[in-house]
């Protein structure tokens, strides 16, 4: 779910990368990105339905860590320690939050 979520972003950003209009590749992009957009939101109304609500909103910050592996790996953006250490600190928080 949340993976799917930082795809979508991928997908959006590199649409809005693109010149705007009905094109190829910006619609590719927009339309991967918009899908997996909507799934995730679906599977997230669906765990929302077994599991409180004050579990599965905070740990939809998973998401940050997808997208900070996504950007690293396939645009090329720059790892910092500040940013490990915030991805480190989500962990630890999803840790608490479900246990």
């Amino acid at each position: 779910m949340t993976f799917l979520g930082a795809l979508g972003g991928y997908y959006l950003k590199k649409a809005a990368s693109q010149r705007i209009g009905l094109h190829v590749p910006f619609l590719a992009f927009f339309a991967a990105g918009g899908l997996l957009y909507g799934v995730s939101a679906v599977l997230n109304i669906i765990v929302l339905q077994q599991l409180p609500y004050t579990v599965v909103f905070p740990l939809t910050s998973i998401t940050y860590i997808w997208t900070f592996l996504l950007s690293s790996i396939l645009l090329k953006e720059t790892i910092t320690r500040k940013k490990i250490a915030g991805v480190l600190f989500i962990i630890i928080g999803s840790i608490f939050l479900v246990l």
